[in-house]
């Protein structure tokens, strides 16, 4: 009987992967790593799982801003802001996004240049004055600072009193008679009152104390200008400013005031005041490249100059190129170009310095992608997503691949960085970082507007109107969830020709839940299906699937439902080298 050759088992290997480190689209990618995703999350890291269920919290017509205060939300719709669900103020203009920033009590509106006091309502309205004029027939007086009208004369008296003051035409001053010096001093600082007895009605409605406001059509020169009001009255006001009121000719002109803000590129809020950037022509056409703040604690002064440690304040800054986005980080207002950033150091006596470090900065257009996670700084450059602690950024990025990402709006929540972007091929994409275990997950296409975090819950506002939980915890529940995650290429390291003999999937699913799984052998483009699962009840499955021989593969699971993968485990033969 003749003898057949034994046969031998080909040797068996076996590659566990129970580790996950989320979205990498390089072309060679650790195992673990996916090369495109849709839906997932790492947040049970080192599993793999479908990412939570969102909130659809509301809808709105027009979506122009967001911002989160005090735990609750506020938000622009179609011209109109609305806080804590309520419209609060109208009138905005409906063109355009919305730049909403908190200032204590305030919610600040730019470039509107509106404020509302969440506090006291009634304590609402817009930055600027723009214009106001008032009747004709308006008197001068000097006085002291609190207003009080003083007598001077307009000769020397040959036996002045102690306290007596006299008006000296030649050298422009006013001077009071010193008994204790006997002689005629100086008076350091003088002030005018300009009433108008034809108002009817109220100027402390409009104007306010310490107001920095521009002053026209007075019949004094030294009135007309840039002026900080010292006293506001019923019908009066008092300024900085020595005139010769005895020859005040009767007046027939009208004087117009107002109060102005800067028009500001981006703004933010740091120890109680607004500082804002711009870059641009300003109504001369005068093109300006500036920093400014606000008076201490009031948003309507940016042109205040009493000097006092609380005074507005503006820098010129010779950096090239337009402004591109502003945050308080760590104290300091932070401003940034595409590559410079400038930091204030703010003084408590109001000699305030701006500091600048050539680096890489926020990327024109991607001003909202700036957030502080972990009191770490987290913003989207031209080149990459960076983190900035005050010295020179560092990417995060890499795993994003050679893709260019532009137009970013980001938000944090816990320890993880969301943010949505617009890839080359006009793709929107919406990624999450895990600063924790520094991996990368894309959730899906979401084009986000603006973000905002409250409650234990971030919030988006998307290019449709709709404001979304991303954390779930508010609002209706989204009921289908499709999620893929997709290998990048599966390929052996020896030189025989090892195949794949099966792979193993073990994940855990509730009931409802269907997982597909497709193989593309050798790159040739064609997904081919290879079998699913129906989950019947919440429990934990292995799936096995059995490719056939290649040179190299690539995964692709599809879901529909909530799954967590636990591992896939990889069963190699080998075989000869031919």
């Amino acid at each position: 009987m003749p003898y057949l050759p034994p046969l031998v088992a080909s040797a068996q290997s076996k590659d566990v992967t129970d580790t996950f480190y989320g979205y990498n689209h390089r072309l060679k990618i650790r195992p673990g790593e996916f090369f495109h995703m849709e839906n997932l999350s790492t947040r049970d890291f080192p599993m793999l799982a479908t990412r939570r269920r969102r909130g659809m919290v509301r809808k709105l017509d027009n979506p122009q801003g967001l911002l989160a205060k005090g735990g609750k939300l506020a938000w622009v719709d179609d011209g109109t802001l609305f806080y804590d669900g309520e419209a609060v103020y109208s009138g905005l203009s409906k063109d355009g996004q919305k730049q909403l920033v908190n200032m204590g009590a305030y919610i600040c509106v730019f470039p509107d240049k509106v404020y509302y006091n969440t506090a006291d309502p009634s304590d609402s309205g817009r930055m600027e004055l723009s214009g106001l004029t008032l009747p004709a027939g308006e008197t001068y007086s000097l006085c002291t600072v609190t207003g009080a009208e003083i007598d001077y004369e307009t000769e020397m008296p040959e036996n002045p009193a102690n306290g007596q003051y006299w008006y000296d035409r030649e050298n422009n001053s006013l001077k009071q008679y010193s008994e204790a010096q006997g002689d005629w001093v100086s008076v350091a600082t003088v002030y005018t009152k300009v009433s108008f007895p034809g108002y009817s009605g109220d100027l402390t409605d409009v104007l306010h104390e310490y107001d920095g406001v521009e002053i026209s059509g007075a019949d004094y020169e030294e009135v007309n200008g840039n002026h900080a009001l010292y006293v506001v009255g019923p019908n009066y006001f008092v300024i900085v400013a020595l005139i010769d009121a005895s020859e005040a000719p009767a007046s027939d002109s009208s004087i117009t005031i107002a109060r102005t803000v800067p028009d500001l590129n981006y703004v933010c809020e740091c120890q109680n005041r607004l500082w804002g950037c711009y870059y641009g022509p300003d109504k001369s056409g005068k093109i300006l490249n500036e920093v400014y703040c606000c008076a201490l604690g009031d948003p309507k002064n940016w042109r205040s100059y009493m000097g006092l440690s609380t005074d507005s304040w503006t820098a010129s800054v010779g950096s090239d190129g337009p402004w591109t986005g502003a945050v308080n980080f760590l104290g300091y207002p932070t401003f940034f170009k595409e590559n410079t950033i400038h930091r204030v150091t703010v003084s408590a006596t109001g000699a305030h310095s701006l500091y600048e470090t050539p680096a890489r900065g926020v990327q024109d257009g991607s001003g909202e992608s700036i957030a502080i996670v972990n009191e770490e700084l987290i913003y989207k450059s031209r080149a990459d997503v960076c983190a900035y602690q005050g010295g020179f950024p560092n990417g995060l990025s890499d795993a994003l691949g050679e893709q260019r990402f532009s137009n970013a709006v980001g938000g944090t929540i816990g320890s993880f960085y969301y943010v949505s972007m617009l890839d080359e091929d006009t793709h929107w994409n919406l990624f999450a970082y895990d600063l924790s275990n520094a991996i990368w997950a894309r959730e899906d296409d979401l084009h986000v507007l603006h973000m905002a975090a409250a409650n234990d819950s971030l919030y988006a506002l998307d290019a449709d109107g709709v404001l979304w939980d991303l954390t779930g915890h508010t609002g209706e529940t989204e009921t289908k969830l499709h999620w893929i995650a997709q290998s990048g290429i599966l390929y052996y390291q020896t030189s025989n020709k090892k195949y794949v003999s099966h792979y193993n999937i073990m994940l855990s699913a509730p009931k409802g839940t269907r997982l597909q799984v497709f193989i593309q052998y050798d790159s040739d483009g064609v997904w081919r299906y290879h079998g699913e699962v129906h989950f019947t009840g919440t429990n934990s499955i292995t799936f096995p699937v059995r490719p056939r021989r290649c040179n190299h593969l690539e995964l692709r699971l599809e879901g529909e439902g909530d799954a967590k993968i636990f591992s896939i485990d990889r069963i190699l033969e080998e075989g000869s080298d031919i």
